[in-house]
């Protein structure tokens, strides 16, 4: 059982600002996205704090300078980095934390939470459902945690980490609630390399970064089982308008689904190699059962995991979501994918 803390922030260095305007802001995870989150905020702030896996990550980046797993190719001045494998020294210690595991790990992390999270800022990257709930990161942290969705905010894209770690030019949308929030959030994160794009819809961004892995992981089918750009042009057309219509049942407000938070995410979660959801997709097309094309990924695919719980909300709301209904299928009832396609394509246009 982790050890009760409630000020005690000793383990950690104390580093003097460039800018005492920032708050002092953590991330816990040591993934990909999570890495490339570190990489963005060393370019604004003298001290970013860091939860990792465990002691070997951790020690691996204290001694090298860099993730012995992800994106190995980005280098750290380990002075601007305070590292633990104690979420509570991070939380006590930080004003805003960024929360940026795998979303079926969050809950054995958060588990052991046991400081005072009252004035904490909590940003979600996750791009899935919590399996312990069986609902979004926001509703999670409010009911389990007491975190209001005041207190909240939503990293969406598009953003790929593997870009990020290059150095090349890529795009996120914050959405918080509170417009100070974001502001804060936006200048932490902004840089030569990260433009920045705030917004009030939290949930809508979300949601719809879940649901865009769920249809990358369609458009991977449909390329492993020959379909061309012509038919997943088509694919992704009717899946941002089955995303508006989902969004709309989930949570009503005013939103542009053809913004980049949105639309842009869902384009470059389909079509590009660094994907790791369409990667899984295209090994199901090709003919890999799903356990074996899961099994031989090194990499979280969110889409699997939340593809569930996104269908069942469907069905419950009866929103209409041909799309996620066909990759459901495929997903947990074991359907023929190529049959299955073959029905869906006469439900597009």
């Amino acid at each position: 059982m982790a050890k009760k803390i409630e000020n005690d922030t000793s383990a950690f260095q104390e580093i003097p600002k460039t800018n005492p305007s920032l708050p002092l802001i953590g991330v816990v995870g040591s993934g990909s996205f999570a890495t490339a989150i570190v990489k963005m905020l060393v370019e604004n702030s003298a001290q970013v704090s860091w939860c990792v896996r465990n002691e070997f990550v951790k020690g691996a980046i204290q001694l090298k300078g860099h993730n012995p797993t992800y994106l190995t190719a980005v280098h750290f001045d380990v002075r601007k980095l305070n590292i633990t494998t104690d979420i509570n020294e991070l939380v006590a210690h930080c004003d805003i934390i960024v929360l940026a595991t795998p979303s079926i790990y969050l809950s054995d992390t958060m588990d052991h939470l046991k400081v005072n999270v009252s004035g904490k800022i909590f940003v979600s990257a996750i791009k899935g459902v919590v399996p312990k709930v069986n609902d979004v990161v926001a509703n999670y942290l409010r009911e389990q945690f007491g975190i209001g969705y005041k207190c909240q905010g939503v990293i969406a894209g598009p953003c790929h980490a593997e870009e990020v770690a290059m150095e090349r030019l890529s795009y996120l949308t914050i959405a918080a609630a509170e417009e100070e929030v974001s502001e804060k959030l936006k200048l932490l994160f902004a840089s030569d390399f990260i433009n920045v794009h705030t917004s009030k819809d939290v949930l809508g961004n979300e949601y719809s970064a879940i649901l865009k892995n769920i249809y990358a992981i369609g458009a991977g089918i449909a390329s492993g089982l020959g379909y061309g750009d012509n038919f997943i042009a088509v694919f992704v057309s009717n899946a941002i308008r089955e995303m508006e219509t989902y969004l709309e049942a989930i949570y009503e407000a005013p939103r542009d689904v053809n913004e980049s938070a949105y639309l842009g995410d869902l384009l470059v979660t389909a079509y590009s190699l660094f994907s790791r959801n369409r990667n899984l997709g295209n090994l199901i097309g090709k003919g890999y059962t799903v356990k074996s094309a899961l099994q031989s990924m090194n990499q979280i695919a969110e889409g699997y995991y939340a593809c569930d719980s996104i269908y069942n909300t469907a069905r419950e709301k009866n929103i209409n979501a041909p799309i996620i209904q066909s990759i459901y299928k495929i997903l947990y009832e074991g359907k023929d994918a190529e049959k299955t396609f073959a029905k869906l394509v006469t439900r597009l246009n």
